[in-house]
């Protein structure tokens, strides 16, 4: 073999060489290991492993509602539970905001508010808040409730008014009360996620 033909194998094959380290390192980052410290993790796996747990319960998205008339109906929600507060669904946080119009863009009343409970059991929740800002003045300060089931694309809503009518600005619903999420979600106008509580159940002895 000539001096050329043997100095360009050994170039082939350092070349090689170095491939396949890099190959090696990379599979070890994206794995999350340390490839100075074997089993050692590093960067966003290590982040992820210090991160606070997940909520322990929501409420999210917004949608309108199923009608045959022309009315208007938009429900909003970004309620929380926080994790630190699993035992406690009386310390949810977040709001909500209903609007009903006659017709798109027509007369009617709406309102917005803070959420003060929220339970959810699979893809079911049941939430309240208190309407701090509303057209209507009776209904200003009082509490509403609200429950939805969240069923993909076929989405269920339910509200506290459901037998009177309207909101009717009572102060004594109580935390996270409402009625059967009995109306359904109007196709393609959005959608409610549910965030399913893992309540702290009792031990036995």
């Amino acid at each position: 073999m000539s001096r050329n033909a043997f100095t360009r194998n050994r170039a082939v094959a350092v070349g090689a060489a170095l491939l396949i380290t890099a190959g090696a390192a990379g599979v070890a980052v994206a794995s999350g290991e340390d490839v100075t410290h074997p089993g050692k993790k590093v960067g966003g796996h290590a982040a992820a492993e210090r991160a606070e747990p997940r909520e322990a319960a929501a409420l999210t998205g917004k949608a309108k509602l199923f009608r045959k008339t022309t009315e208007d109906v938009t429900f909003t929600f970004d309620a929380h539970l926080a994790a630190r507060h699993n035992a406690d669904p009386s310390k949810a946080t977040g709001t909500f905001k209903f609007v009903h119009l006659e017709k798109p863009g027509g007369k009617g009343g709406w309102a917005t508010g803070r959420i003060d409970c929220l339970l959810t059991g699979g893809k079911v929740a049941s939430a309240t808040g208190i309407i701090t800002k509303t057209n209507i003045k009776e209904m200003n300060g009082s509490r509403v409730g609200f429950s939805v089931h969240d069923q993909g694309r076929n989405d269920r809503l339910g509200y506290s008014w459901a037998a009177t009518g309207g909101p009717d600005g009572t102060k004594k619903l109580t935390k996270c009360n409402s009625a059967a999420p009995f109306e359904k979600v109007r196709k393609g106008t959005g959608d409610f996620h549910v965030t399913p509580w893992n309540p702290p159940y009792p031990e036995g002895d």
